[in-house]
């Protein structure tokens, strides 16, 4: 047991759990062993899933071909318990296993993480769970490859994510196409995936009349960015409080969104709230710039009771899943994928998912990780760091980010 650091147990129980990969996905062991006649099988889901996750802790490995390869050393072997399996295997097998299984794991290790207690205390108010809904895309194939192929509007996938803000983690994620159209649409998958209790934060691509109901129908609520343009019949002017004020509100009233035209489509049936926020043009530091006052932000939202300067720090906190997806395409190397299937890159997102919440539980419960932090992590890993060198290096962390 190490002693000294606060914390530390816990800390040193999350970097055993990057050890017990394997018993987690133990569960997912006879996923399609059915299909398995001639009782021959040599690749199971956990193998697979514990090679994929070898890339993240190991960016050596970045191909299937490196994996397949790479099986064929007796200590990864060992360490995985896993035994040598062919190329050909390897791809089949992303094409065969249900993704969905892995979710079982991602919502256990969610359960694990607490929430942020630096979190700022005005969400305690809050009676829904602060989500940040988007997506960000995962190219498929080089440039000069999708040159050739101009004309297809579904080049690449993408990945659209469920951010939970209080505990800084993602809690959801679904590849589709690129297309943007019929159930690959993001209001299509943000609809399919609604649960109650949540806040949905989201951007102008979620604006959508049928989709807020939706929401609102789910038990759930919504804060999402809106055109400057959209009809907005007022009900009830609400004054500003210096608060708002200071938060940079112009405008907050109660009514119901959208022009008689499209009202007679799909009107919202619940009353909704449209808060105006200034906003501050920032300068460019390159390429084209152009010239214009900068328009004010338009937030609308089923929030009723909440003070306006929350529903506006409520949008700002969307920027986090934007930092997430930085994380998982810069630090973990998410852009490069290993497979070239919906199936199989939904299970590496998955994976990548499992890898983050490992990360989140090694470096302890207020500690924000780094580069550094995620290196040393690899580091320990691969077995040229050892636990005291990572909790010497969190402990540093933890120190450096108590407030002064």
């Amino acid at each position: 047991m190490v002693e000294g650091a606060e914390g530390s147990t816990q800390r040193l129980e999350g970097l055993r759990c990057l050890e017990r990969v394997r018993p987690l996905l133990a569960r997912v062991r006879d996923e399609a062993v059915g299909r398995d006649r001639a009782g021959n099988r040599e690749l199971f889901f956990d193998d697979a899933c514990g090679l994929i996750l070898l890339t993240f802790f190991n960016p050596v490995c970045r191909s299937l071909r490196d994996l397949s390869a790479v099986s064929g050393l007796a200590a990864v072997r060992k360490k995985l318990g896993c035994r040598e399996t062919s190329l050909g295997s390897f791809s089949e097998a992303l094409r065969l296993f249900d993704p969905e299984r892995l979710n079982e794991i991602v919502q256990d290790l969610l359960g694990q993480i607490p929430e942020i207690s630096a979190a700022d205390q005005r969400f305690q108010q809050l009676s829904h769970l602060p989500t940040a809904v988007d997506g960000t895309l995962l190219r498929q194939l080089p440039q000069i490859t999708q040159a050739c192929f101009a004309a297809r509007k579904d080049r690449g996938w993408k990945l659209h994510t469920h951010f939970e803000i209080l505990r800084g983690v993602p809690t959801f994620g679904r590849v589709t196409n690129a297309s943007g159209q019929g159930a690959a649409n993001e209001k299509a998958v943000l609809r399919a995936a609604l649960e109650p209790d949540r806040c949905y934060i989201t951007d102008r691509g979620y604006e959508e009349f049928r989709l807020f109901n939706a929401i609102v129908a789910a038990r759930s609520s919504y804060v999402c960015r809106v055109r400057n343009d959209h009809h907005f019949e007022v009900e009830v002017q609400r004054e500003l409080t210096p608060e708002a004020v200071a938060a940079g509100v112009l405008e907050d009233a109660t009514g119901r969104m959208g022009s008689p035209k499209s009202q007679r489509i799909e009107p919202p049936d619940h009353p909704q709230r449209r808060i105006v926020v200034r906003c501050l043009e920032h300068p460019k530091r390159g390429g084209r710039r152009r010239k214009g006052a900068a328009q004010d932000l338009v937030l609308a939202t089923s929030l009723l009771e909440v003070p306006a300067e929350i529903i506006v720090l409520l949008y700002r906190c969307r920027w986090l899943i934007e930092l997430f997806f930085r994380w998982l395409k810069c630090v973990m190397s998410c852009r490069h994928l290993v497979s070239q299937s919906e199936n199989g890159i939904q299970i590496q997102m998955y994976c990548a998912l499992i890898a983050f919440l490992l990360i989140q539980l090694a470096t302890g419960r207020n500690l924000l990780p780094n580069q550094w932090t995620y290196k040393l992590l690899c580091l320990h890993v691969q077995g040229w760091a050892s636990e005291e060198d990572v909790l010497a290096h969190l402990k540093a962390r933890a120190a450096a980010q108590k407030p002064a």
